[in-house]
């Protein structure tokens, strides 16, 4: 009888997309992929570690898992799992430890505690690798939409970040590897791809042959030529890869969607040296109005921390404003986090946290202004949409999907549309739950 096997992914999108990667090694191997619950042989977490909630929860999981089998193997992967090894090793609730960079060996490594039943790590010095971890998916969770991960690590060492540490340098896969990829989902019906990575904007700079040098530009535009993807999304970018260079390339691809997320952190031109953050306000102003050129109404969205030591009210203030006069769609607003190992954590200005709480409340009002304002703007438009699901809105079946700026819209059911299909609406307005309705153009 085949072993069955649970998993459980914390953190973000490249976490998610390791997950799906290592689910399907499994079940080439003749494992039964059950759900997270009591049952399971093998309970593996892919462990996140951004922050110390996200390590206090990743711990949680392994424990929980532990406690529904006692027999269980428990497995830790991940960031957490890289950067607190010793610590896991002296947990009773973990049996396997695999960090970054051995992922794609959970077959082999399960295989082998199997036969020694003894606590196993295996974990590297991740920031002495410059080999990329090959790992691939030929189906995924989402029915429409497939992210796809062509890159890991990073370079920047912002103050408040862990990540180098846990995901070591810069390693690009290779463009022809992504292609195979590519090209299975596209068999498999999946019309949207998202190209992400833990700091997508440095894809290619580790190439050393000539052969071999390529740029995130050179990625999108390979991937545009693959039949049967019809879109092309960006994950996180950083400001500085926004040149009239990169916007003349993607903007003459017609399946680049118009969705831009400009990581930005703070628009506070101190706080953003106290980060280590490579850019300044200005000059990430200066790359939204460039996007602005090539796309007449993209849906910028952006990531803002508050509450970073030694912001003063002014510079908050200062911060807030620079948000207000971007005009984002979205904002994703985050209180400054404590990590330890980093050097924001020795920092002297520590914030308290009713501070930081009042300053992420009226972060969070701009946020829905200005969404609002945004997506009142699409009223009256044409939109295409990509159809991902069916739900009941006031007691009628609807389907949801996203527009190529990422609105979310909803289209009465009829029986000529299903999932996976791709359309063009006009917006006519909102219903309650204020997702936009659509009517077939």
């Amino acid at each position: 009888m085949s072993k069955k096997v649970a998993l459980h992914n914390l953190g973000c999108k490249v976490n998610a997309y390791e997950v799906e990667a290592m689910q399907q090694l499994l079940e080439q191997a003749g494992y039964e992929i059950v759900p997270f619950q009591e049952g399971a042989d093998v309970y593996l977490i892919n462990t996140c570690t951004v922050t110390n909630i996200a390590d206090r929860k990743s711990r949680q999981m392994l424990h929980k898992a532990k406690k529904m089998n006692p027999e269980a193997i428990v497995v830790a992967t991940g960031c957490y799992a890289q950067t607190d090894t010793e610590k896991l090793k002296a947990d009773t609730s973990v049996d396997l430890i695999l960090g970054n960079n051995q992922k794609n060996r959970i077959v082999e490594a399960l295989a082998e505690y199997e036969k020694e039943h003894a606590k196993k790590a295996c974990v590297i010095e991740i920031n002495k690798t410059k080999e990329y971890e090959e790992l691939s998916i030929d189906h995924t969770a989402e029915h429409v939409r497939a992210y796809i991960k062509v890159q890991d690590g990073c370079n920047q060492f912002c103050t408040y970040c862990i990540i180098p540490y846990a995901r070591g340098r810069v390693r690009s896969r290779k463009i022809q590897e992504i292609l195979e990829e590519v090209r299975a989902l596209a068999a498999k019906g999946y019309r949207e791809v998202v190209l992400t990575g833990i700091h997508l904007s440095s894809y290619g700079i580790d190439f050393q042959e000539a052969e071999e040098r390529q740029t995130l530009l050179s990625l999108i535009q390979a991937v545009h030529s693959v039949e049967g993807i019809e879109r092309i999304r960006l994950g996180s970018l950083e400001p500085r890869i926004i040149t009239r260079e990169f916007m003349e390339g993607i903007s003459g691809l017609s399946k680049v969607c118009p969705h831009f997320h400009l990581s930005l952190q703070s628009g506070c031109q101190r706080t953003l040296e106290n980060m280590n953050r490579r850019y300044t306000a200005e000059e990430y102003a200066q790359k939204c109005s460039l996007i602005r050129e090539y796309y007449p109404a993209p849906a910028l969205t952006t990531d803002v921390i508050v509450g970073f030591p030694m912001e003063s009210e002014a510079d908050f203030e200062e911060s807030f404003e620079f948000v207000k006069n971007i005009h984002f769609y979205e904002t994703h607003i985050f209180k400054y986090s404590r990590r330890q190992g980093t050097k924001a954590a020795a920092m002297e200005g520590q914030i308290t946290e009713a501070v930081k709480a009042a300053r992420s409340e009226k972060m969070l009002e701009l946020n829905r202004q200005r969404s609002l304002e945004y997506e009142e703007s699409m009223i009256g438009k044409n939109l295409e949409i990509l159809l991902e699901e069916e739900v009941e809105l006031q007691g009628k079946a609807y389907y949801l999907g996203h527009s190529r700026e990422y609105v979310k819209v909803a289209v009465e059911k009829t029986e000529s549309l299903k999932v996976n299909d791709l359309l063009t609406v006009k917006i006519t307005g909102f219903t309650e739950e204020h997702i936009l309705g659509g009517e077939l153009v």
